[in-house]
């Protein structure tokens, strides 16, 4: 019993690790994508 529960916690402890670096990932992306729309409209000012 205990090796199954021991089991359950490093998969659920590997999800999380995972999640939080795709998480990671889609703030990063999210980030440039705002970084190049502040700069076409910086361009469509001037």
């Amino acid at each position: 019993m205990r090796k199954v529960l021991v089991s359950a916690a490093l998969m659920a402890a590997a999800l999380v690790i995972a999640g939080c670096n795709t998480i990671a990932g889609v703030g990063r992306d999210v980030s440039a994508a705002g970084h190049a729309v502040s700069s076409t409209a910086d361009d469509a000012k001037r």
